[in-house]
């Protein structure tokens, strides 16, 4: 059976990616695509990479027929996805990009977003999308929420450590390397050639992230206690990919341990040898994440490496991860795809 899916905010670089990526997916189709100034054109004009592709044309979500529609991408800015959704048919399945969902606390969401939730009732059923740690409640979910890409590094490395009590919970530094399309299509100045080009530059310091709302609840549920870790990301000349290097206090050979434990099973998590390194370029356009552990000088220190690309394993494809499970698909169907290479 295939499913007919919409992309809402298909001109995005999310929306994009979504379509690649259903292009060879057997269990869906396109049956929608929606986008506000691109309304009008045909995907192809918007990307011209997708022009071998039969795709429905761009047009407002107003003017979009829902009838025979399973499930829909909500890949809208944030604090858009909000209202939107909540105009959407009851029987239609949602995996929402954005930010709107992923906070439980409406009050966290003040907090970080800077306007108060328009859907509390919604945001009551939204399950948080990081595939390998809610699998089974995103399964029976009507509306998923995505985490964000740069959460779902910090997360994937450093959730097993805190479930399994192998490292100091209040000695954690984060420091992350972040591809631009992570900053979305829109035109900004920091993010011309020439600005950005041969340059990098940390952003959203000194506790500033909106993603630390995200580390917040994640890490102090499941260390059972309030977490907070220190959380530095740098904008690096590079299209797409992250690497977070998690520095901790904790047995080398422990940490190594307990995420090969925890990720022995996961189709998409791939944790490395000890002391070996992962390399962004390594998962480039795919759904997996590499996991390295390096023993520090001295005694009792750690990091953990950990890579994954953005726009897939970050957004899109753990959105489509997601909605094999919420339409009863194989979870990795569609998903397993080589990296682009060199």
């Amino acid at each position: 059976m295939t499913h007919s899916v919409a992309i809402l905010g298909a001109s995005g670089y999310t929306g994009a990616e979504l379509v690649r990526l259903i292009a060879t997916h057997p269990g869906l189709e396109v049956g929608a695509l929606s986008a506000d100034r691109k309304a009008g054109m045909a995907m192809a004009e918007v990307y011209p990479h997708l022009r071998h592709m039969d795709l429905p044309p761009l047009v407002r979500i107003e003017e979009l027929d829902f009838s025979g529609i399973d499930l829909c991408f909500c890949a809208l800015p944030h604090a858009t996805s909000q209202a939107v959704i909540a105009e959407l048919p009851e029987g239609v399945k949602v995996v929402d990009l954005s930010a709107d969902f992923r906070l439980r606390d409406l009050s966290d969401y003040e907090k970080w977003y800077g306007k108060p939730h328009s859907a509390p009732e919604l945001q009551k059923e939204a399950v948080y999308g990081l595939t390998e740690f809610y699998r089974d409640e995103i399964a029976g979910a009507r509306l998923v929420a995505g985490t964000g890409c740069n959460a779902a590094t910090g997360l994937f490395s450093l959730l097993p450590l805190m479930k399994g009590g192998v490292i100091d919970l209040d000695d954690i530094i984060i420091d992350m390397k972040v591809g631009v399309s992570g900053a979305g299509r829109s035109p900004k100045e920091n993010l011309l050639h020439a600005e950005l080009s041969e340059n990098w530059h940390p952003y959203s310091v000194g506790g500033k992230h909106r993603h630390l709302g995200e580390f917040d609840q994640e890490f102090s549920k499941a260390a059972g206690r309030r977490v907070e870790v220190q959380f530095t990301p740098t904008l690096v000349p590079a299209n797409r990919g992250i690497l977070a290097a998690s520095y901790v206090k904790g047995d080398a050979e422990a940490v190594h341990a307990a995420l090969a434990a925890a990720y022995a099973e996961e189709p998409f998590i791939v944790v490395l040898p000890m002391g070996e390194v992962p390399a962004a370029k390594h998962v480039r356009a795919t759904n997996f994440v590499h996991i390295g552990v390096v023993k520090e000088r001295g005694s009792g220190r750690a990091t953990v490496y950990a890579v994954l690309d953005n726009l897939c394993k970050g957004s899109s494809g753990q959105a489509v991860q997601n909605a094999n499970l919420m339409l009863g698909l194989p979870e990795t169907e569609g998903l397993m795809l080589a990296p682009v290479y060199p």
